[in-house]
């Protein structure tokens, strides 16, 4: 692999990475209600997620679980069943003011269950296991040792990933100040219910190629 060719994967994931998806919306949404540093575990099971699924492709289990019958079917329906869930809670959650200055929403959710629900929502897209099976081999020089190639591949990836969790951290706390008043904080629910369960539409609605 060369530096053109790293370049030219950097920039391919950094657009990627910063198109609004289902984890950059679960990280935002988590934001909003709990502050930038209780949602660093939700940030991390996103994360910890993204390179299991990176690191599986890089060892051939992507071609593995496409060649199972009924496996792939069956993950991608579950991460529709989660991703209407996820929408459905949000768009019928109660609705109560945010107390922006203590983040004291939510106290309850330890950091492992925030831990878990941010790994839910990565491990739960297949869309992102295709992506990893097509787009990696193409950087990989396969006459070049492959380890080290895709040890730099998911790395880079993984940095990318986490500036954007930081970005879209930093957005959801400062939208936090606008929704200290009931009336909006419903609709930025039903805003962020809405777009999940467009997400579990379009993922049942895909095919894998």
């Amino acid at each position: 692999m060369t530096l053109h060719t790293w370049w030219l994967f950097v920039v391919a994931v950094f657009l990627l990475s910063a198109t609004p998806g289902p984890n950059m919306l679960h990280i935002l949404s988590r934001s909003v209600d709990l502050g930038i540093k209780r949602s660093i575990a939700a940030m991390a099971g996103c994360l910890v997620a993204l390179i299991m699924i990176l690191t599986a492709s890089a060892m051939g289990l992507t071609a593995l679980l496409m060649a199972l019958p009924g496996a792939f079917e069956i993950l991608r329906y579950l991460g529709v069943a989660y991703l209407l869930y996820l929408g459905l809670k949000s768009w019928c959650s109660k609705i109560t003011p945010l107390d922006v200055g203590a983040n004291t929403l939510h106290a309850s959710l330890s950091s492992v269950v925030l831990f878990r629900g941010g790994f839910m929502i990565g491990i739960s897209n297949p869309k992102l296991l295709l992506f990893a099976a097509a787009f990696l081999p193409q950087f990989v020089n396969p006459s070049a040792a492959q380890i080290p190639q895709f040890t730099i591949l998911v790395t880079s990836f993984s940095i990318i990933e986490c500036f954007w969790y930081v970005i879209y951290a930093a957005g959801g706390r400062s939208l936090s100040q606008y929704l200290t008043r009931p009336a909006v904080k419903r609709i930025f629910n039903r805003i962020t219910g809405a777009i999940f369960i467009g997400f579990a539409a379009f993922l049942l609605k895909a095919k894998p190629a």
